[in-house]
C-alpha cells in the first residue's frame, strides 16, 4: 500500500513543534472528533504528516512520521473510542506555509484543511503534499 499524507493540527501553547523535536518522540492525544479519529486509525507506520500549528502562527511548520499505528488514548475514559498514534519529528519546513497561502492557491482549494476547516486530523492528497512541500522551499511575499 502506498505511503498516505495528513495534515494533523496542534495549537503551539498546548503542544509545538519544537517540543516535539525536543522529545524526539510523541503521541498524538486529545483528539475528540469522529472524523479525525477515523483518519487516525487509517494511519500507517510510515505515512507522512504536516505539523501545523492552529490558532497562534496558522502555518505547517515541520513534517513528522507515524512510528506506531492507533492504540487507546490514555487521556481518555476507559472503555472510550478515542485513539492515538505515535510520531517523530522527520524535519522542518524550510519555510512555513501559512493557511493564507493555502488558501490563497487554487491548486490547494480542495484540501481537507480548507473544506473541513475544523477537522484536527485531515488527509493530504500526494499532489497537495508535493505541492506544500514545494511552498515551503519559497519564502512567501
Amino acid at each position: 500500500m502506498a505511503k498516505q499524507y495528513w495534515l494533523m493540527k496542534s495549537e503551539p501553547d498546548a503542544y509545538a513543534w519544537d517540543q516535539l523535536v525536543k522529545d524526539g518522540t510523541g503521541i498524538w492525544d486529545g483528539v475528540r472528533n469522529h472524523s479525525a479519529k477515523l483518519n487516525m486509525k487509517a494511519m500507517k507506520a510510515g505515512d507522512e504528516a504536516l505539523f501545523y500549528h492552529s490558532n497562534i502562527g496558522k502555518e505547517c511548520v515541520g513534517i513528522m512520521t507515524v512510528t506506531e499505528e492507533a492504540f487507546p488514548d490514555p487521556t481518555a475514559e476507559e472503555g472510550s473510542p478515542w485513539v492515538v498514534v505515535r510520531v517523530a519529528p522527520v524535519r522542518v519546513l524550510k519555510h512555513p506555509v501559512t493557511l493564507a497561502a493555502i488558501k490563497a492557491d487554487p491548486k490547494l482549494a480542495d484540501m481537507d484543511l480548507i473544506r473541513l476547516s475544523r477537522l484536527s486530523v485531515g488527509r493530504v492528497k500526494p499532489a497537495e503534499w508535493k505541492h506544500i512541500l514545494k511552498m515551503s522551499e519559497k519564502a512567501e511575499g
